[in-house]
């Protein structure tokens, strides 16, 4: 019996049509389905083909472990996710030791700051692994501000809203135009580093890119709120034009 192939497969940001001709075939076939969530969530990739699997595809629920009270520089946070990480990967070569393919799916783009990439790492040198892209999330983000990101010959940083302030202004001062991401509860350092690089008049929230309850705003009328996971902060590039 032949040895199974893993797929990553991206999704793209969050709209279903929005979705590959090749990530939809694949899914739609996909006899075993796996896919990261938080426990107690359907999680959001496997909410984006709701409706798309095979009535008898079996489903590989990988669910995160809590690790949101340990601060990232400790030594634990590293060692509880690569365990997971393990036990996934695990699980995923058994199958392909029994022959099956296995779609992975994945929300916006798989190499691009995705779970997946911890699996491709650990899966790449032992079994077959291949790799469908997507629509990355911060590109729905951009489309939904109706307006383009970047003119000419402007540089487009991308940063994390988790840096700490003084990177994410040096970040902010270098770049044309800006995506940052992992938002969360970093907004207020975000507008932080916005305002002191001069660049706070023409940055825009953006919420939910592409799905359902999408929301799109000026950073500055965005006041002290918590944004959700899903959304991305987008400073405009204003270069060379004809």
């Amino acid at each position: 019996m032949r040895g199974g192939t893993v797929f990553g497969v991206g999704l793209g940001p969050g709209d279903p049509e929005l979705m590959s001709v090749r990530a939809d075939r694949l899914v739609r076939n996909a006899r075993h389905v796996a896919f990261f969530r938080k426990a107690g969530r359907s999680g959001r990739a496997r909410g984006i083909v709701d409706g798309m699997l095979r009535e008898n595809a079996v489903e590989f629920a990988m669910e995160y472990p809590v690790t949101t009270e340990i601060p990232l520089s400790d030594p634990r946070y590293n060692q509880i996710l690569s365990a997971f990480y393990s036990d996934c990967v695990a699980h995923l070569k058994a199958l392909v030791a029994a022959g099956e393919d296995v779609v992975v799916l994945c929300e916006g783009d798989p190499f691009f700051y995705g779970s997946f990439m911890h699996l491709y790492t650990r899966l790449k040198d032992d079994v077959p692994v291949h790799v469908v892209p997507a629509i990355t999330g911060m590109s729905a983000a951009w489309t939904a501000t109706g307006a383009p990101v970047t003119w000419g010959d402007d540089i487009l940083s991308v940063l994390m809203g988790t840096l700490p302030l003084a990177e994410l202004t040096r970040g902010a001062l270098d770049a044309d135009a800006l995506v940052v991401m992992k938002i969360g509860r970093n907004l207020p350092k975000i507008r932080e580093a916005l305002q002191a690089a001069g660049k706070m008049d023409r940055a825009w929230l953006v919420e939910y890119a592409s799905m359902d309850g999408q929301t799109v705003m000026p950073l500055a009328e965005a006041d002290d709120r918590v944004s959700p996971y899903f959304s991305i902060v987008i400073v405009h590039g204003q270069g060379r034009r004809p």
